[in-house]
């Protein structure tokens, strides 16, 4: 199967949406079936303590949940704020919540707190941009100066008629959650279904199909897809293979060569590990701390591992590469966005 299709599916009654790019699973997005606060609700909070040490503060969510909010000052205990849930949280622990709150639309994304108005620099036709930008001032004329518009790449394609709409309909939220700062904590706005989320984040390039049926995950295999995710190997082409074992406290990551245990052998398993691991973490939903122990291969090839691995997470979610440790182990870490597909996909 060629191209880009999008399938829209049920698992137990719950939305679940993938994007097959030549027949290969890039997206996946499913709904949680017991979590109140997914990652992008949000909510109205209430300032609790500070914590020490930790350069943060928790705060009081809808139902009892606790947030943890990092890195703020000039916060006092039961001050109202709005926040966005950044994460999952391990259980037991505080959500990761953030004041950087983000109102996303299919064209638009709303910044308050970062004014300006943006087009998306993966439009790079002049004049298209400069039309863009006109829209967008009308469609931002009276609004608060330190409300921010980014207008999205799937505008491209767009009738500027649709364009506007959506901002204004984005824009009518984004000012109703930010004024409605009184009461007690409260949802405000729910996370994104997986059939929203797939219309709203997968639209560039546009997909070459979109199929909503039950049973498309079995019909096309992302269901024999999501069933290898679950597993620890990975295999890779070569006769290579990559073991991936999420722990408590990092992921962790081994790269094996197979029968050819040669230096060009470890280098070629070696790029094409640091290849597919994107895809890989990204798929099962890990983040945090990430440590590769790859395949032996010596030192002076580092620096071509170096470039593939650069090249390999660039663009994909809010990742920092640390580098290569004293023992050879090369560590990263990312964002984690999303829950796990463990504990998503049966």
């Amino acid at each position: 199967m060629k191209g880009r299709v999008v399938l829209l599916d049920q698992i137990d009654g719950r939305e679940a949406a993938a994007l097959l790019v030549d027949g290969i699973l890039e997206e996946i997005a499913i709904d949680p079936a017991s979590v109140d606060l997914a990652p992008g609700a949000i909510c109205r909070a209430i300032a609790d303590r500070p914590v020490k040490g930790q350069g943060g503060v928790f705060v009081k969510l809808p139902d009892g949940a606790r947030g943890f909010l990092r890195q703020v000052s000039g916060i006092a205990p039961g001050q109202r704020l709005i926040v966005q849930v950044s994460g999952p949280a391990e259980p037991g622990k505080a959500l990761p919540v953030s004041i950087r709150v983000l109102f996303k639309s299919r064209y638009a994304i709303l910044t308050p707190g970062a004014p300006g108005l943006n087009v998306s620099r993966r439009i790079r036709d002049e004049e298209l941009r400069a039309e863009l930008d006109a829209l967008a001032g009308r469609a931002m004329a009276g609004a608060a100066p330190d409300l921010g518009l980014i207008l999205r790449s799937v505008c491209d394609a767009a009738e500027p008629e649709e364009i506007a709409e959506d901002i204004a309909s984005l824009r009518g939220l984004t000012e109703a959650v930010l004024a409605d700062l009184n009461g007690a904590p409260e949802l405000l706005v729910d996370a994104p279904g997986a059939h929203e989320l797939a219309w709203r984040d997968w639209g560039d390039p546009a997909p070459d199909e979109v199929i909503e049926e039950p049973g498309s995950f079995a019909d096309f295999g992302v269901a024999d897809q999501l069933d290898a995710l679950t597993g620890a190997r990975v295999g890779l082409p070569g006769g290579g293979h990559i073991w991936i074992e999420p722990t408590r406290a990092l992921v962790a990551v081994d790269v094996n060569t197979g029968p050819d245990t040669s230096p060009a052998a470890a280098l070629k398993i070696n790029i094409a590990a640091a290849r597919e691991l994107p895809r890989q973490l990204r798929l099962r939903g890990l983040g945090g701390q990430v440590v590769i122990d790859f395949a032996p291969m010596p030192k002076r090839d580092r620096n071509i591992l170096d470039q593939v691995i650069r090249a390999s997470f660039k663009g994909g979610g809010e990742t920092s590469l640390a580098g290569w440790s004293g023992l050879g182990l090369f560590e990263l870490t990312r964002r984690r966005e999303g829950l796990a597909l463990s504990t998503l996909w049966p």
